[in-house]
């Protein structure tokens, strides 16, 4: 079993069987790779509005891949997460047109957040005076190539991984993604410091990232789509003064998530004195969507948890 490392100065956008990989390793073996944020560092302090509304996007900047020497179509790959650090600052934003509420807001806006004191602070990161959030790094996007040739977007999630955004993929889980082509040709990207589930405004807290991952090669088993073990479901920081939750009923899920999603900014914007915007980016990283119920058609159920915990006394 061998230690690896993976710069992230040689970056790929998009998932593609073709392309080289810059890594071989064994079964057993470690890498610890670096990863760019999801605007491929074009957003950092000092950007303006003007500036961010004219970033454009040619996929998520990935790290890899990484070839597993013996991985062959049919098998399983465990990927061991041992550690996730994040870089001093990260940011959170939208666009109209994109998210959970597209038509919601005429103009972007952006957030950036100091995380170079969050270890000293108790591992929290300030959103603003008396609201704080706890940090729980991992990686939005940990995938392999797909069996069909061509370049594929890294936007949405797939069989083999990609874009899942699983806030309980951070240290300490195990992933399991089924091998779709010869050495599995994994890559990683998009590291959170924080996000909610959900992710309901397109960003959690987007930063720089290291991962170190161990890579077990498992043929004892066969999975059509990931799955994974997780240490713990919520953040434990997260429970401390309970709950406050918005609901939604309809035979849509996506139109109730937006529903509560709207009723939760409604609730922070009368009861914290934030902006709609503030609100919404809030949501994003630490309000949790549920579904409640989906067995009492026609309507179904999903609740927004906003923990009360962020705030202080």
């Amino acid at each position: 079993m061998a230690n690896h490392q993976l710069s992230a100065e040689e970056l790929h956008y998009c998932w593609d069987n073709s392309i080289t990989p810059r890594l071989e390793i064994e079964s057993g073996d470690t890498v610890l790779f670096e990863t760019q944020d999801a605007s491929d560092g074009f957003v950092k302090p000092g950007l303006t509005i003007e500036e961010y509304s004219t970033r454009t996007s040619k996929g998520h900047p990935l790290t890899g891949p990484v070839f597993i020497k013996g991985a062959k179509p049919g098998d399983v790959l465990e990927l061991e997460i041992l550690n996730v650090n994040t870089a001093n600052y990260g940011w959170t934003g939208f666009r109209p047109g994109a998210g959970l509420l597209p038509k919601d807001f005429s103009k972007p806006f952006f957030h950036i957040w100091d995380l170079k004191n969050s270890r000293t602070n108790g591992n929290w990161a300030e959103f603003m005076e008396n609201i704080k959030i706890p940090l729980d790094p991992f990686c939005g996007v940990m995938g392999m190539a797909l069996q069909e040739p061509g370049a594929f977007s890294t936007t949405p999630p797939r069989a083999v991984g990609g874009n899942m955004d699983i806030r309980q993929l951070h240290t300490g889980s195990k992933v399991l993604l089924p091998v779709q082509v010869e050495g599995g040709l994994f890559s990683i990207g998009d590291c959170h410091a924080a996000q909610g589930d959900g992710e309901v405004c397109v960003t959690a807290i987007e930063t720089n990232g290291e991962v170190s991952i161990r890579f077990n090669l498992r043929r004892d088993k066969s999975i059509k789509e990931p799955q994974f073990w997780t240490t713990r479901s919520v953040n434990s920081q997260l429970e401390q003064k309970g709950y406050f939750a918005t609901t939604s009923h309809s035979p849509d899920l996506f139109f109730a998530s937006q529903q509560a999603v709207r009723y939760m900014i409604e609730h922070l914007v009368d009861t914290y004195r934030l902006t709609a915007e503030q609100a919404y980016i809030l949501c994003s990283v630490v309000v949790d969507l549920k579904i409640s119920q989906i067995v009492d058609g026609p309507n179904y159920t999903v609740s927004a948890f906003l923990p009360n915990a962020i705030f202080g006394n």
